[in-house]
């Protein structure tokens, strides 16, 4: 049976395309949502993409919290559902509490836009699986409100519990506390990340195909469960 990962469209999202190829790369299929529709169309996953959801406005992925499809997300998440946040998306999970923290204007108060080096932390949630823990893999990342902040109490906890799922390396792009570029909650099955997975799925386009396996990762514990 086909794994259907839906990828939601809120409007300024970017790369919803980009995340739907990458899915379709990995072997699953990828299901259009749109924000306005409660109905998850029987995914077995979802990804919040990277872009600008609604202008950015308030703050980034303020607006988007508040859509109706985010209403289904949010319940299936608590129920087990595997969801990716990207980039915007991860700041929507973050406005939805279904990841601790938040991210803010980037400490050098510029976009950035590089391959990035990153240090997978945690290879045992339902995105990173096919991963090994202190594997370095190279993604692209582009943002300008992407510092990952958060009380020194849940950073403690984040450390401690083993959720912090990619660390920077080389270089803190964004002023992220301790480095961290992508977290995940207890139960493993939300994952928010800054960098940009879905652009390194093909030699041809990307720096390289590091990224696909968080999307190989989901289709296969999908496809096993």
């Amino acid at each position: 049976m086909t794994t259907r990962i839906g990828v939601v469209t809120f409007p300024g999202s970017l790369d919803d395309s980009d995340a739907r190829r990458a899915i379709r790369i990995a072997g699953g299929e990828p299901v259009a949502l749109w924000h306005r529709d409660k109905d998850l169309h029987q995914v077995d996953a979802v990804v919040l993409p990277g872009g600008f959801s609604y202008g950015d406005y308030l703050r980034c992925g303020a607006i988007a919290r508040f859509s109706p499809v985010m209403q289904t997300v949010i319940e299936q998440a608590k129920a087990g559902m595997p969801v990716l946040g990207i980039c915007n998306g991860f700041q929507v999970l973050c406005e939805s509490h279904l990841l601790p923290g938040a991210l803010t204007r980037n400490d050098h108060l510029h976009f950035v836009c590089r391959d990035q080096r990153l240090r997978v932390e945690n290879a045992g949630t339902a995105w990173t699986s096919d991963y090994e823990s202190g594997q370095e893999i190279t993604v692209p990342l582009k943002n300008g409100e992407g510092g990952y902040v958060a009380d020194e109490r849940t950073l403690d906890a984040l450390e401690a519990e083993g959720r912090v799922v990619f660390r920077y390396l080389d270089v803190n792009p964004n002023g992220s506390r301790r480095d961290i570029a992508g977290i995940t909650n207890e139960a493993g099955n939300v994952v928010g990340l800054m960098p940009h997975p879905e652009h390194a799925v093909e030699a041809l386009t990307g720096p390289t195909t590091d990224g696909l396996g968080f999307f190989t990762s989901a289709v296969k514990k999908l496809v096993a469960s």
